[in-house]
């Protein structure tokens, strides 16, 4: 297709723009790309279609939205339309309404089911991804209305045992509206339902609502019809909605006639509704009677027919793995949650969020997979690993998408991860990909003979895409570092030629990254590294961090390491947590934790500061949105159930009882002191390192000095080990010792 350069394609968009009076698009891309650096690929294609795909449905919001507020819209749309809240956006020139103050919601669903319905702060329920919603309301007869997105506060809480149950409670006088929602299996199918409880001081109605929206914004609905018997829905010719009970009332609108909710107190009955916009409203009203407590159950399918799913899934998923016993409550619920989000978003692939980010990248990947092996889930990290091979190019280049750089180190890394973690040797069906992915990594860089401050490093990219502009990011180069060290290590035996080679590229590519960083201290007069060697010191600089933690290129003291910290704390900070100020604008929980992993290692206290703010920053079922929004505390940018940081809040958890430093394993360095001043033991395992299982208890004594024990399974012999828990002296364990009791040390 190289001909289509020579049609006039530039000449023809530049006239018919300027014909109908719009900017010059060519021109204008030129001057965006100016501010960055040079780039075989401007931004990855799928980021830019996802974006396409994101404001098309602001567009729409803002077409619909505003000129009916009259409605009863999701919880973000009535927090952030209301000129008296805190999270109100003046809408005056902007094109798309969208969600930018509370993007909060939790997936629910069952072990290797694809779907992942979600649940909003006010118990909205979305079953089918990017879909209509279920809510429900109580109508008393004296005109009260008990509206959840409308309620100034409620209660919400994730139940996991077993499985996930999303509850939430709202209450107004003399009013009590309960829904929960979770996923479960029926004659093999997996069903998501949602129950309504009610009561009321007087006469009312529990209203089942079915909405043309979810928490992005518009989804569209022509057609629902009520079924003779009046126990279910059809939506749109094609998906049914069970009732429990049957509707003593059922009232319909189309978009001309307004909400369903303005008409819920109409004499007439209506069965069907139609809306050529796609802005159907229903709701199906069941009688609850004054002083007891009524009840409805609503069923969606999540799939037509049975498929391979097990009955006792929760169970066997959770069989053997890594779980934390401790005395403060708020950490073992936000760890067990994160445990939970792990499996529910691993069903081959593992996804980083189960709505916004319902798709696959490998650096998102990396971390949640390095969780999973972690917290022993090493089945489900296993077989999303076996897929990466198929997302290999010829050329060797593992591509999620286009133009990220860092993706090969971080597959490499993690392979190495898992077969280290494991005690396994890779099988000649890696030895392929290892190869041609160590080798994309060697041609992929720049010339290291060049006199720039890039020279010998991956091209710019776009890498992270909270880093910043195209550029030559460190992130990636020790990435690709790591990558490289990972393939000599997995293929030492097997292909000792290509290992060492491997080996050598990795030195290589360290002495340039080494000169490089040299002549970023020289530029600014410390040694605290930048995202990028043009770079001045900003908040992309966290993803330089990534030379201590993961992958551990440096010591724990390394100066350029620790002086980065200190910049990204005194500078980068808001509310005790990483402000990340470009594209995510808002506080990161994964990031922070990035922070906190360097400073652990460092053995600063100050670690635990970030983790207690981190915890703080959770909403009330345990997770976190990928960007938090300073004011409202609500979800502003991405998913608004990351499962990259609750895959840090894992590996965070772990790292503070266990990790490998070198060729030893450190023991407790990050336990928090107040777990010390309770008598309950504290037990964490069993958990995977490379040396191999080791299961920690810590048994506190306020009298005297707490006893640590531990119980290894180990790949080939036992460490070194090494504790330092808080306040006591550090202590060496000898070969054969499986217990030791520490000594206080004075403050």
């Amino acid at each position: 297709m190289s001909w289509m350069k020579w049609l006039p394609w530039r000449f023809v968009i530049r006239y018919i723009a300027r014909k109908q009076g719009f900017l010059d698009p060519i021109a204008l891309l030129a001057r965006l790309h100016s501010f960055a650096q040079p780039s075989e690929v401007g931004e990855p294609i799928e980021l830019l279609r996802a974006g396409v795909v994101f404001h098309a449905r602001g567009l729409i919001n803002s077409r619909v939205i505003q000129h009916n507020l009259d409605w009863v819209w999701p919880y973000w749309i009535e927090r952030q339309f209301d000129p008296c809240d805190e999270s109100f956006i003046p809408r005056a020139f902007s094109i798309t309404h969208i969600n930018l103050t509370h993007r909060n919601w939790t997936a629910i669903g069952y072990p290797d089911c694809q779907e992942l319905p979600i649940v909003d702060p006010r118990g909205l329920l979305t079953p089918i991804l990017d879909g209509w919603s279920l809510d429900g309301w109580l109508l008393a007869e004296d005109g009260r209305c008990l509206l959840p997105s409308r309620a100034a506060s409620c209660r919400q809480w994730q139940d996991m045992d077993p499985g996930v149950r999303i509850t939430t409670a709202t209450e107004m006088t003399g009013l009590a509206l309960t829904s929960s929602a979770w996923v479960q299996l029926e004659a093999g199918i997996p069903v998501c339902k949602l129950r309504l409880q009610a009561r009321a001081d007087t006469q009312a109605w529990l209203v089942l609502a079915l909405r043309p929206y979810n928490p992005e914004g518009i989804s569209f609905i022509h057609k629902v019809c009520l079924s003779n018997e009046r126990r279910s829905w059809t939506v749109d010719d094609s998906l049914r909605i069970e009732f429990s009970a049957t509707a003593a009332r059922h009232h319909v609108a189309d978009y001309r006639h307004g909400d369903v909710y303005i008409h819920l107190t109409d004499l007439d009955d209506q069965t069907e509704g139609r809306c050529d916009v796609g802005m159907v409203t229903a709701a199906a009203l069941f009688q609850v009677k004054a002083g007891e407590a009524a009840e409805v159950t609503a069923t969606v399918p999540l799939a037509a027919e049975p498929g391979l799913l097990v009955a006792d899934a929760w169970t066997t998923s959770q069989r053997d793995h890594c779980t934390l016993s401790c005395p403060e409550p708020h950490y073992q619920y936000l760890f067990d949650a994160a445990v939970t989000s792990l499996i529910l978003h691993s069903p081959d692939d593992v996804y980083p969020g189960p709505f916004t980010y319902k798709r696959f990248w490998f650096r998102d990947a990396a971390f949640i997979i390095h969780a999973l092996l972690c917290a022993g889930l090493t089945g489900r990290a296993e077989r999303a690993l076996a897929r990466f091979p198929e997302r290999q190019t010829a050329l060797g280049y593992f591509r999620s998408q286009e133009g990220e750089w860092d993706a090969n180190g971080e597959v490499l890394w993690i392979l190495q991860r898992f077969f280290a973690l494991t005690g396994r040797e890779p099988s000649p069906y890696w030895h392929g990909p290892i190869r041609r992915g160590a080798h994309w990594i060697m041609r992929k860089r720049i010339a290291d003979d060049q006199d720039t401050p890039h020279a010998g490093l991956l091209p710019a990219g776009f890498s992270a895409e909270h880093l910043g502009p195209n550029d030559y990011y460190y992130w990636d180069d020790f990435w690709g570092i790591a990558g490289l060290r990972a393939a000599a290590a997995m293929l030492v035996d097997a292909d000792p030629g290509h290992s060492a080679e491997f080996a050598q590229a990795a030195d290589d590519f360290s002495a340039s990254v080494e000169r490089s960083l040299a002549s970023c201290a020289q530029r600014l007069g410390r040694p605290a590294m930048p995202a990028a060697p043009n770079r001045r010191l900003d908040s992309g600089a966290i993803g330089s961090l990534a030379f201590g933690y993961p992958v551990q290129l440096c010591a724990p003291d390394d100066p350029r390491l620790l002086d980065c910290v200190e910049f990204l704390l005194s500078r980068c900070f808001v509310n005790g947590a990483l402000y990340q100020d470009m594209i995510h604008s808002g506080l990161n929980a994964y990031l922070t934790l990035h922070v906190a992993q360097a400073l652990l290692r460092a053995g600063d206290p100050r670690h635990l500061e970030l983790m207690d703010t981190v915890a703080a920053l959770a909403s009330p079922t345990g997770q976190w949105p990928e960007a938090i929004h300073p004011r409202t505390g609500g979800g502003c940018m991405g998913d608004g159930h990351h499962v990259w940081a609750a895959a840090e809040w894992v590996l965070m958890l772990r790292n503070c009882f266990v990790r490998e430093e070198g060729e030893r394993l450190i023991l407790c360095a990050g336990i928090p002191p107040r777990w010390l001043g309770h008598s309950t033991p504290i037990r964490f395992g069993p958990a995977p390192t490379t040396f191999g299982a080791i299961s920690i208890e810590i048994t506190p004594d306020p009298a005297s000095a707490p006893r640590i024990e531990w119980r290894g399974v180990w790949h080939r012999r036992a460490p070194p080990i090494e504790i330092r828990l808080p306040g006591c002296a550090p202590a060496l364990a000898d070969a054969g010792v499986h217990a030791v009791t520490l000594v206080r040390q004075e403050p």
